[in-house]
């Protein structure tokens, strides 16, 4: 199966001052379409950076982010952004949804901006809705939803514009298990169901029995386990 992501011997470092922060070292991994990817590790592992590497929200200081063969560091920021907008999802811990909008409106609002026509944005805000199982909560505000409800919301509004990979942060760090069981389900339906790949950090046990593969981080580097 031909990788949708492989690394090349990625690296990121800060410089604090007169020292250098190594925050990833020469990292390659290899992540095939329609998957459930999970990097794990403690706070300051790395796992955010190469999250946010992948996801070409950061590049790296040295080495290749191959996404479907195409270089994602190499590329002006202005390509980076029209990948990161047609291409791709992303799922924050915080779901930030807009607090005056239904979670229709929140799911439609991506979809405007993403340059859906009106019909087409409620068809796709619906369907996407009832994919997560939030057909009859569509139009409550956030406020007036669980945490979970919120999450999902936040999930369909990540797959509307239907990207080919999803980038989540750890999604269910602030649910209850139940919640996060929940949410975790709809992730792995979009693998299943709708073969999107789907790449998220988390530290919960539980998560990495649902995983297809998981990478250990340490010290800025992949482990072995």
């Amino acid at each position: 199966m031909k990788p949708i992501i492989r690394t090349e011997g990625v690296n990121r470092y800060f410089q604090t001052g007169r020292e250098t922060l190594h925050a990833l070292k020469d990292i390659n991994v290899t992540i095939n379409p329609g998957t459930l990817t999970v990097l794990k590790g403690r706070s300051g592992s790395g796992k955010t950076t190469l999250l946010n590497l992948l996801g070409a929200l950061d590049k790296p200081n040295t080495g290749k982010i191959l996404l479907n063969d195409r270089d994602i560091a190499a590329m002006p920021e202005r390509g980076r952004d029209e990948l990161r907008r047609t291409e791709m999802g992303f799922i924050f811990q915080a779901v930030a949804l807009i607090s005056l909008m239904s979670a229709y409106e929140n799911v439609e609002f991506g979809l405007r901006v993403a340059g859906y026509n009106s019909k087409d944005r409620k068809r796709r805000a619906e369907e996407c809705l009832s994919f997560v199982g939030l057909q009859k909560r569509m139009h409550h505000r956030p406020h007036e939803l669980s945490g979970g409800e919120q999450q999902r919301v936040a999930i369909a509004r990540a797959i509307a514009h239907k990207p080919g990979i999803i980038f989540a942060d750890e999604p269910t760090a602030e649910l209850d298990t139940h919640m996060g069981i929940q949410v975790m389900k709809v992730l792995r339906d979009l693998v299943e169901k709708e073969g999107i790949t789907i790449v998220m950090t988390s530290h919960d046990p539980n998560i990495m029995e649902l995983a297809d593969q998981v990478f250990a981080l340490q010290d800025g580097q992949v482990i072995v386990e």
